[in-house]
């Protein structure tokens, strides 16, 4: 661990993340408030957000297991909601399958939609893959690490912290900010749009999958104008 800590890349990465952790605070004492109130212990609230580590997760885990649902409805639910991770991995997998596999599945745990947006741009720059692996890390490590402390805060806040608050405003605030810097060209943009729209448009689908479906239609646009635009410039 030592060895890892000491690396230059890793704490680059570990950093860069520290404003994204300060973002998520009041999500992840949303998240603890709502294990508290489900009735859940402290050792089950902390296995719930070390091992799952996903705010939209571990919300639907929680008010599902305060309604009596089934386990098996939680789980296909909790797996439903993380369903964008596949693209997340679809677009990453060029750039760290030069790593050992061991080294790939850390950094799949540590997927997160923060971690994803701050270093996809590492990886896409190209150079040692070796070097952006660690410093995707460093990210998801901060992440991780931050989250499992808000978590327990908010577990042992407990309902001190009113819901009126809507603390989870600060989740697409702090999203909004990796990821802007990501629009500078039209295929981006396009993408982006669209999946906004279509996001708005398909919100009333079951079990989140408007997310899923938007991003999925975001990602055919930008495509598209992409391609349209090199047609354009090869005339």
């Amino acid at each position: 661990m030592r060895r890892i800590a000491a690396d230059a890349d890793f704490r680059a990465g570990f950093a860069e993340m520290v404003p994204a952790c300060i973002g998520l605070v009041p999500f992840g004492l949303v998240c603890g408030v709502g294990a508290a109130a489900a009735g859940a212990s402290p050792l089950a609230a902390l296995g719930l957000s070390a091992i799952v580590f996903s705010g939209a997760a571990q919300i639907l885990a929680v008010q599902l297991l305060a309604a009596g649902a089934p386990l098996a409805v939680i789980v296909m639910t909790c797996f439903v909601a993380g369903l964008r991770f596949v693209i997340y991995s679809a677009a990453m997998a060029p750039y760290v399958r030069p790593l050992p596999p061991r080294f790939q599945k850390g950094l799949a745990f540590l997927l997160t939609d923060q971690a994803f947006a701050a270093s996809v741009r590492r990886l896409r720059a190209g150079g040692n893959p070796h070097a952006a692996g660690m410093h995707f890390l460093g990210g998801g490590f901060t992440l991780w690490a931050m989250w499992q402390v808000t978590n327990m805060a908010g577990y042992f806040a407990g309902n001190v912290i009113p819901a009126s608050w809507s603390l989870d405003f600060a989740v697409p605030l702090c999203f909004i900010a990796l990821v802007a810097p990501l629009y500078r060209s039209v295929p981006a943009v396009m993408a982006g749009l669209m999946a906004a729209i279509a996001v708005v448009v398909l919100a009333a689908l079951p079990m989140k999958l408007a997310l899923i479906a938007a991003g999925l239609i975001g990602i055919v646009a930008g495509t598209l104008v992409d391609l349209a635009r090199e047609r354009w410039t090869a005339r």
